[in-house]
């Protein structure tokens, strides 16, 4: 591992290819809410025997994806970083000397990774220990060409804008209102200039690196973030924490919910299942495109939060759903699933139908149930049975699925 090494000096991870994913931890902040300790800054306070930045380097570097690891440090703090990464061992990581303020930290890193500069950058906030490889992939999935990615919360609360004497002045409509998280990326050569132009224009004021995107007119999408990603702040926050990996749960809340859904042939020339179009001799007759699988699949996620099932949301009476693509029921569903605290971490869909083939379109299906759950393929599984030519099924009159959800929710199950 190189430590609080100059930027002139030689970088030994020269050689790697320009389309890598590097990374940016900026660790550099003194704390100061958090309160005064003999652990030092924050980044270094130890919860569940570990330092926060321990934490949340380990997580990065178990992703095979990320290549250099550059993390933006306080000059001061060269013993402390030593002893936080102390047996890592990676050459992926390479400390530097942050500035003074988050942004110019950043920038410091981003210099840190020129030549070879990588493709995609992930700027990741140092104390947040809590960064899970799902909400990577996510982020590196959603960066592209020309575009950068933000993971953001729905705002949950109420907002209000106080006036003059500390009395509300308005409230703030919430509906289109997200909080910001990090790990923000962007594609590296965009970032990196706009970072550049900032500091030669003295500007000094960006909160994050999305704002200094939109200065710089760098569209960025918003991705769903993480409930658990949480900021450590105050020292309150720092105690949450080692007490929340310190705490084994006897009894995680995980539940399981089920879904059926049944569609007759009528006359086309495709179905749709799990959200891909596969050429058939006749298409599923429904309200909307009567994709069984999304339907079963969004009444299983329903039912884990006891949120009702998909006629609730989307009654069949309601003209505005006739024809509707039915990943918006899907997308829908697990957004309510993770306004209510919930990780999916498991979708299973077995299709039960005659024809067509499933099994040449499995890849397709679960890399469109990846993007619309947000949660890696390997959290996913398509199957396909026949109903051995028995009843409405077998006589090819339509096609029925099955789906179970799993998803782990806060806290645990009570006695």
């Amino acid at each position: 591992m190189h430590q609080s090494e100059t930027l002139d000096e030689a970088d030994p991870l020269a050689s790697r290819p320009a389309g890598e994913v590097a990374a940016v931890i900026v660790a550099a902040g003194r704390g100061e809410r958090a309160g005064q300790s003999t652990e030092g800054p924050k980044q270094y306070r130890l919860i569940g025997g570990k330092p926060v930045l321990r934490h949340t380097l380990e997580t990065f570097l178990a992703d095979p994806r990320i290549g250099r690891i550059v993390v933006a440090i306080h000059p001061d703090d060269e013993a402390l970083f030593a002893e936080a990464t102390a047996g890592l061992c990676d050459p992926r990581v390479r400390a530097i000397h942050g500035g003074h303020s988050r942004q110019a930290s950043t920038r410091l890193a981003l210099l840190a990774l020129y030549d070879p500069e990588p493709q995609t950058v992930l700027i990741h906030d140092g104390v947040r220990p809590f960064i899970d490889r799902e909400l990577i992939d996510r982020i590196i999935g959603a960066v592209e060409e020309g575009r950068g990615a933000l993971p953001a919360l729905p705002v949950a609360d109420t907002v209000k804008r106080a006036g003059p004497a500390g009395f509300i002045a308005e409230t703030v409509p919430r509906h289109d209102l997200h909080a910001a998280q990090t790990p923000q990326g962007f594609p590296f050569a965009l970032i990196a200039a706009a970072h550049d132009r900032a500091h030669k224009l003295g500007r000094e004021d960006f909160t994050d690196d999305a704002s200094i995107a939109e200065w710089a007119k760098i569209p960025v999408r918003l991705v769903a973030g993480a409930v658990d990603n949480i900021k450590l702040t105050w020292a309150r926050d720092i105690a949450l924490a080692d007490e929340r990996l310190n705490r084994p749960s006897a009894f995680p809340d995980v539940r399981t919910g089920n879904g059926y859904d049944v569609h007759t042939f009528t006359d086309g020339d495709a179905v749709i299942l799990c959200g891909v179009s596969i050429p058939h001799t006749k298409r599923l007759s429904g309200h909307s495109d009567a994709d069984v699988g999304l339907h079963a699949l969004t009444d299983a996620l329903l039912a884990t939060c006891g949120a009702g099932d998909i006629g609730t949301h989307f009654p069949p009476s309601d003209p505005q759903w006739k024809g509707a693509a039915s990943h918006i029921f899907l997308e829908h569903a697990a957004r309510i699933v993770r306004e209510a605290g919930g990780r999916i971490a498991n979708a299973d869909v077995t299709i039960i139908c005659e024809a067509p083939k499933v099994g040449p379109h499995r890849e397709a299906m679960t890399a469109a149930l990846s993007t619309m759950l947000g949660i890696a393929p390997h959290r996913i599984s398509i199957k396909a049975t026949t109903n051995e030519k028995m009843g409405f099924i077998g006589r090819e009159e339509g096609i029925a699925a099955i789906a179970t959800a799993s998803v782990i929710y806060p806290g645990e199950v009570p006695a």
